[in-house]
């Protein structure tokens, strides 16, 4: 299948990439970053998401991964305007199968800086009415959102021993993701999946369960 992975130079994007590229299919990615890797059946495009969007046809699978985690108001448009601007040009045409869109638990639990967190619940919503929108191709979109991943742009929660014991601490086991693992997540949602649509699924270690119950003991 012909994939399309945004923010591919990123760690979460580049593990996309690698998934879909071992499994046979034709990946472009686009990212404001060059080229992370060379590998066969991959292609890059360095492009500011924000700005005009160059002509694609005939993509199969879209993966919007790209996005900031800044407590600015350029959050708001790299992650979600520039999403929404990306899947209303290349979603809503016969070859789609599936669209997935990499949100976060803080779209949920509203954590985090107050405009990324608007960004990525907004992302969840835009996501089901794409849905809706996508059902008369035969095709699916889902959210992903994941908790605490390790990645660069977390390196600096993850570089210190005590912020990490304390952000382990939240979660029932312990531990966050790497970025291989949602890999694994996006391509069971785009490709595997043929039936769920409008769902986001959350992947974050058990930490939105967590509850310290108080009582007498």
């Amino acid at each position: 299948m012909k994939v399309l992975v945004t923010g591919s130079s990123g760690d979460i994007g580049k593990a996309i990439v690698k998934r879909f590229v071992a499994s046979g299919h034709q990946v472009v990615g686009m990212d404001k970053q060059g080229s992370p890797f060379t590998l066969d059946g991959y292609t890059h495009i360095t492009a500011d998401l924000t700005a005009s969007l160059p002509d694609m046809d005939g993509l199969e699978v879209i993966v919007a991964c790209h996005g900031v985690q800044l407590p600015d108001e350029e959050t708001i448009e790299v992650n979600l305007s520039s999403t929404i601007d990306l899947l209303e040009k290349y979603a809503l045409q016969p070859a789609i199968k599936a669209v997935v869109t990499i949100a976060s638990a803080s779209g949920r639990n509203g954590a985090e800086f107050p405009r990324y967190a608007a960004s990525k619940g907004g992302l969840i919503a835009y996501t089901k009415n794409l849905a809706l929108r996508l059902a008369s191709f035969g095709a699916t979109a889902n959210s992903i959102s994941p908790g605490g991943v390790l990645t660069r742009s977390n390196a600096a929660v993850v570089d210190d021993p005590k912020l990490y014991r304390e952000v382990l601490d939240e979660s029932l086991l312990g531990k966050w993701c790497d970025p291989d693992e949602i890999a694994e997540w996006v391509y069971f949602v785009a490709v595997v999946n043929k039936s769920m649509t409008g769902e986001d699924l959350l992947i974050d270690n058990g930490e939105m369960l967590k509850s310290n119950f108080v009582w007498p003991r």
